[in-house]
């Protein structure tokens, strides 16, 4: 039996999940397909961090450095949709707006937080490059290797646990069906419609939300337009409960390390080292090289905080392209396809929900994406050789 929706998103990520609520407020059918559990990848693993201000280039083991400053008119409109994600789901997302600092250990990074402050103020984001007396007066627990830091209000961070479930709870609520465990493994072109294969049921939509984080490539590839991609697995951790009070998100701005306290007391690391490589088909795992590196960060940064017992590690899979820009756009040779994911994607998420909704329903997106759409990664498509 073939079942009729407006739009099947593949993914039940936060970018998937954000996506599908955002097209069932606007009045369509959606289907939500996953190959595992919801929220069982990279979605979960992320530290959560939603960035403001400009983001560090290259973190440790990264090869091509991204353009930082083209993503900042992104975060800022991001960030505008955060404060009220928890009110339009009706749910608690765990979102703190504690600010953030990105502090600098040498004079090149202190140059760094300099060019990247120009680069705010172009993009409307206020921030404030501190010297290393005003960041440790507005942070004690600042090591004493830290010459200076950027100051932005703005930073924040929700929880990755509670996110994504209340986007899938608010766009069950709105009609959405979830089909969690079912891989998608056909999807053909018909005159006006998608059919999607997944598990033993078939659909059909003439629009497809290809979210599916490290397996945008392949499902991209079974409509006949593959991407290049550069999946990889990020892990985060949590350290035990401390008194000890960090107010603000604190990260680097050459090595991509970040740590903020939690709601329960716990400081959360993430950002820097990368758990181990990635393979897909099997289960990402942590590393234990990357969880050190991160501590090492730490005791730089942080040393109050170096000494406190990891209570957990979480690795999960995400998309990642060649050029570690995001993804979003439609297909221009195959219509009603469309791409959405990577770089900062938790950041983004309620942003993308916007643009892809604009896409559906052919209406103009909020924030310029002409120059991120999935063309720019397309590659040629395997032929089978006929014997």
């Amino acid at each position: 039996m073939t079942i009729t929706a407006d739009a099947v998103v593949v993914g039940a990520g936060v970018v998937g999940a954000a996506c599908a609520h955002r097209l069932s407020r606007a009045g369509l059918r959606v289907v939500v397909l996953d190959r595992g559990e919801p929220n069982g990848g990279g979605s979960g693993a992320t530290a959560a961090n939603i960035h403001v201000q400009g983001l560090h280039s290259r973190r440790p083991a990264q090869q091509v450095r991204l353009d930082a400053r083209r993503l900042l008119p992104l975060q800022h409109a991001a960030r505008r949709r955060w404060d009220g994600v928890a009110g339009e789901l009706g749910r608690d997302v765990g979102f703190v707006a504690c600010g953030g600092l990105m502090v600098a250990e040498t004079q090149d990074d202190v140059d760094a937080l300099r060019t990247k402050q120009a680069w705010e103020h172009s993009a409307g984001i206020d921030t404030e490059v501190m010297d290393a007396d005003t960041a440790h007066a507005a942070l004690p627990l600042l090591g004493a290797g830290v010459l200076a830091a950027t100051w932005c209000a703005s930073d924040a961070f929700a929880d990755p646990w509670l996110t994504t479930p209340a986007y899938l709870a608010a766009a069950a609520e709105g009609g959405t069906s979830m089909h969690p465990y079912h891989p998608v493994h056909a999807l053909r072109r018909g005159r006006e419609t998608w059919r999607v294969e997944a598990g033993q049921a078939t659909w059909e939509a003439p629009f497809v939300v290809n979210a599916a984080g490290p397996w945008m490539g392949e499902i991209a590839a079974l409509a006949g337009a593959a991407l290049a991609m550069a999946p990889l697995a990020i892990q985060m951790h949590r350290l035990t409960r401390t008194e000890l009070r960090l107010p603000h998100l604190v990260q680097h701005v050459g090595e991509g390390f970040s740590v903020k306290q939690d709601r329960h007391g716990r400081p959360v690391l993430g950002g820097g080292w990368p758990a181990e490589p990635w393979t897909p088909g099997e289960p990402a795992a942590a590393s234990p090289a990357g969880v050190a590196g991160n501590l090492a960060q730490l005791r730089r940064l942080l040393p109050a905080l170096s000494d406190l017992p990891v209570e957990s590690v979480h690795a999960g899979p995400l998309a990642a392209t060649p050029d570690e820009m995001p993804v979003v756009g439609m297909h221009t040779e195959h219509p009603g396809l469309i791409s959405v994911g990577g770089t900062y994607a938790f950041t983004l998420a309620p942003l993308w929900a916007d643009v892809v909704a604009a896409l559906v329903t052919g209406t103009a997106p909020p924030v310029e994406i002409a120059d991120l759409g999935p063309d720019r990664l397309r590659v040629p498509v395997p032929q089978l050789t006929r014997r």
